[in-house]
């Protein structure tokens, strides 16, 4: 049987992120990019929510010179696709987010743009316009 015929299909996909704040991951994802959380569970996990997608962020030790090297290079962690990215790009800015790629067009027919969140992971938000 080929993909093409498989009858199972993906239902989510969701990234996750190794985090050194827990507290502050979760804050920055809720105020600045508009996700839902719940308690943490056990006091390290932290699953959050928004229009049907999901982040999982866990509470353990990451490597400081892959970080730097994904930084250094613009290396993206997560990029999501957005309707309505105008108002997604004001919010961002509006909440402070950091964004090291302004919102531009691009080659491929669409608009996006980079924030860089206080793990230092590299998110990047697009919208098909044509």
């Amino acid at each position: 049987m080929t993909m093409a015929q498989s009858r199972s299909r993906l239902t989510s996909l969701a990234p996750q992120l190794l985090v050194d704040d827990l507290e502050g991951a979760i804050a920055y994802y809720r105020d600045v990019l508009g996700f839902a959380f719940g308690e943490p569970w056990g006091g390290f996990y932290a699953i959050g929510h928004r229009d049907g997608f999901e982040i999982h962020l866990k509470d353990a030790p990451k490597t400081v010179a892959d970080r730097q090297h994904r930084r250094d290079h613009e290396h993206l962690d997560i990029y999501a696709g957005v309707e309505g990215i105008d108002d997604f790009h004001a919010r961002c800015v509006a909440a402070g987010a950091d964004i090291i790629k302004p919102l531009a067009q691009t080659p491929w027919g669409g608009r996006d743009f980079y924030v860089r969140d206080p793990e230092g992971y590299i998110l990047g938000f697009g919208e098909i316009t044509k």
